[in-house]
């Protein structure tokens, strides 16, 4: 027991024995919180319990703070901070325990008060007609110091709703759904032989475009490049004599006989992959500023930008590098990805960057027709990838160049839906037997990348197909399904 005597010689008197570690307020502290105080005494800990904090304290402000108390509280509370009276004792020992306990990201608060005996502990700060939120106050000051540098850069992340941001503007439209919009990434993948190459250059041709013409772009629309700014393509993968001649189309197709001024095509092959990612930051840079922006960007083989596609680590700074240039230069960028997706969602570290960062992913595969490339939509942000319509090209000998030959009948596109619904439904419930809808909706929002709507129209779908079906209030997979 510990007596408190303001008034005497002896102010503190002890009956009985505190034993080591002694600690006042650590057994009424909760298992976890967000802010802990260590004051100078037992008053003070009393005082702060009242108005609603969290605190404790030792036998007085000069006693050491055990290190094992520290690393206990540490993972328990967010913040530790010593609230020590404001005479020369307290601020002196509150600054120096700051420095010895840096580890643990103890830090203090110096009150406004005079120092004086009449005025200089945080029951004086109630005492004197302050308030839970001027000490609240006090701590979001220290915040602002703490955190300084990184809300400097989140006020310009901030979303003023007063002032809405541009609205970005759809480059590449498949009918009435956004492919690839201003600040965004469109990826396309495929195969090998499957068309990549040429079906991004016919995305270029039509942003050589200056005027919208009725040119063939393989089933797509491209917002011509009315202010003449930049069009960027640059290919990791073929040689020089190969881009060359995908150039000399795809100027064709735009019906150019002369390659104009603001189109800049590279040959990235004879470049190290260091050195490809640096050449491609400093030109769009350049070129930023030389045709007044960036109409479109193509990067024909990105993951030849880094040396492994399923380097996690690589990959996450690869795609955030391109998602940050295109927000910098409100333009985008194509992304050509060299291997095969498996179903619905892309494979690997890369695919699934390129899967969370994507506004849209394009496949493209071959046809039953060998002849006959099909362009489907993996992946669209607004909307279902499933409702855009599989796009057919095929090499015309006598253009000499791949053309439009439409889209595929309804029915194939159903069965598509059919198809990899089921294999999608496989997949799921090969994890357990059965989901309520809530969480079938929820693993399909993360199976399949989509909204909770679009989601919710693929249950209904598989009901109505006979994937899956309803026991009770749970969904199972209906076995013997092909």
């Amino acid at each position: 027991m510990k007596v408190y005597r303001p008034k005497s010689e002896l102010r503190f008197v002890y009956g009985g024995h505190t034993g080591e570690g002694y600690c006042f307020g650590l057994e009424q502290l909760p298992s976890k919180g967000d802010l802990l105080f260590i004051t100078g005494g037992e008053k003070d800990v009393l005082t702060l319990t009242a108005h609603g904090f969290h605190a404790v304290c030792f036998n007085s402000e000069t006693s050491p703070v055990p290190q094992r108390f520290l690393r206990k509280v540490s993972y328990r509370f967010k913040h530790i901070l010593l609230l020590y009276d404001t005479d020369k004792t307290g601020l002196e020992c509150s600054e120096r325990l700051v420095s010895q306990l840096s580890e643990y990201g103890v830090k203090r608060i110096v009150l406004p008060l005079a120092g004086t005996k009449e005025e200089k502990d945080v029951t004086d700060f109630f005492r004197t007609g302050h308030t839970r939120e001027e000490l609240t106050g006090l701590f979001l000051k220290l915040l602002d110091t703490l955190y300084g540098d990184t809300f400097a850069a989140l006020k310009s992340c901030e979303i003023d709703y007063d002032h809405p941001p541009q609205q970005a503007v759809s480059i590449i439209t498949a009918g009435e759904v956004p492919l690839g919009t201003e600040e965004n990434i469109l990826c396309i993948t495929g195969g090998e032989g499957t068309g990549k190459s040429n079906y991004t250059a016919a995305l270029v041709a039509g942003a050589v475009q200056e005027v919208e013409k009725e040119n063939d772009l393989l089933g797509v629309k491209v917002e011509p490049n009315r202010k003449g700014r930049a069009v960027l393509l640059y290919d990791t993968e073929q040689s020089e004599q190969q881009l060359y001649k995908n150039v000399g189309r795809l100027l064709k197709r735009a019906g150019l006989d002369r390659m104009p001024l603001f189109l800049h095509a590279y040959c990235l092959t004879g470049m190290s992959r260091n050195e490809r990612l640096t050449a491609i930051i400093q030109s769009m840079d350049k070129y930023h500023y030389l045709h007044g922006g960036i109409h479109l960007v193509v990067i024909d083989g990105v993951a030849d930008l880094i040396r492994c596609a399923n380097d996690e680590a690589e990959s996450v700074a690869l795609i955030d590098e391109i998602y940050r240039l295109a927000g910098i230069y409100r333009t985008c960028v194509v992304a050509v990805v060299h291997f095969v997706p498996n179903g619905l969602k892309l494979r690997g570290h890369l695919g699934s960057e390129l899967q969370r960062k994507s506004a849209a992913i394009l496949s493209i595969e071959k046809d039953e027709n060998p002849e006959i490339s099909v362009v489907k939509a993996l992946k669209v942000r607004d909307g279902s990838p499933l409702d855009v319509p599989l796009m057919q090209f095929r090499w015309d000998q006598k253009a000499g160049m791949p053309v439009y030959v439409g889209e595929k009948p309804r029915a194939e596109k159903e069965k598509r839906k059919e198809r990899e619904l089921a294999d999608m439904a496989r997949e799921a419930f090969a994890r357990q037997d059965r989901y309520g809808y809530i969480e079938l909706c929820e693993l399909i929002q993360e199976m399949l990348e989509v909204k909770e709507r679009t989601a919710k129209g693929y249950i209904r779908y598989m009901r109505e197909k006979e994937i899956i079906e309803k026991e009770g209030d749970s969904y199972v997979y209906r076995q013997g399904r092909v």
